[in-house]
């Protein structure tokens, strides 16, 4: 039987069949490459300072943050230990040291540390006898609104209780009895100014329901509020919910 003769192919027919061998992908390949180098390197050409400007000020503001992190913690560190052996020195009565050692945290130190190092400043004050200069630092302290709340309301209430017969009852309790509430982080200390304030005032029943209040206070020293449960009982005030503390408030009653 004889064979069909394969009929020529076109023009059209054999680059159809190059485009579709591998050799063809290939070659599409590699102009698609070239385009789309020729595409990146016009990109980089307009935009490649600019992009590499903001890459290099991240790159620098990273090392900068980075640096200022690390600086921050070491003298974190060092202010810290520096705190510490001044309180040591403190413990052990060397009040001179102490003072030299708090006086570069109280001026240039974190704010936790500078607060607590000027509180303690102006403790050592007091402790001196210089009750004058003692109140006048407590009260440069409670007059500071960068300082911390919670140092400005102690700073009140310490510069309060060196004035007190000088500022009179009244403006003690004008002074502290926003902060004599139950749930205040200071409300024992400040009560017990502004319950004293009361019965300088004749105000006994005022006194003793605050010293009541003082004496259920778990949150406050246990001291504190053995002296407040003294107080309301001698006021007639019964501010024992243990039995067994009665006989705590029996000796000052008697």
């Amino acid at each position: 039987m004889a064979l069909r003769p394969d009929r020529p192919q076109s023009r059209s027919d054999q680059l159809a069949a190059q485009g579709a061998s591998p050799t063809g992908d290939a070659f599409l390949r590699e102009v698609d490459d070239a385009l789309r180098e020729d595409q990146v390197f016009t990109a980089l050409q307009r935009y490649g300072k600019p992009v590499a400007a903001v890459i290099v000020a991240g790159l620098l503001g990273l090392a900068g943050w980075l640096w200022y992190e690390n600086h921050t913690k070491s003298v974190a560190g060092q202010q810290g230990e520096e705190l510490t052996k001044s309180l040591d020195l403190l413990e052990a009565r060397n009040l001179g040291g102490a003072a030299t050692g708090l006086a570069p945290i109280a001026k240039d130190g974190r704010d936790a540390y500078r607060g607590t190092a000027k509180l303690v400043e102006a403790g050592i004050l007091s402790e001196q006898g210089k009750s004058d200069q003692a109140a006048a630092a407590f009260a440069a302290i409670a007059a500071d609104t960068d300082a911390p709340q919670v140092f400005r309301d102690l700073a009140s209430i310490r510069e309060v209780a060196i004035t007190f017969d000088k500022i009179g009852p009244a403006k003690v309790v004008e002074r502290l009895k926003p902060l004599a509430v139950p749930g205040n982080a200071w409300f024992a200390n400040a009560g017990e100014l502004v319950g004293v304030a009361y019965l300088k005032q004749g105000k006994n029943d005022l006194a003793g329901a605050l010293f009541g209040q003082i004496a259920k206070d778990k949150s406050a020293p246990d001291s504190l509020r053995r002296r407040a449960r003294q107080m309301a009982g001698l006021l007639g005030v019964d501010a024992v919910e243990d039995p067994g503390e009665t006989a705590l408030a029996a000796p000052a009653a008697q």
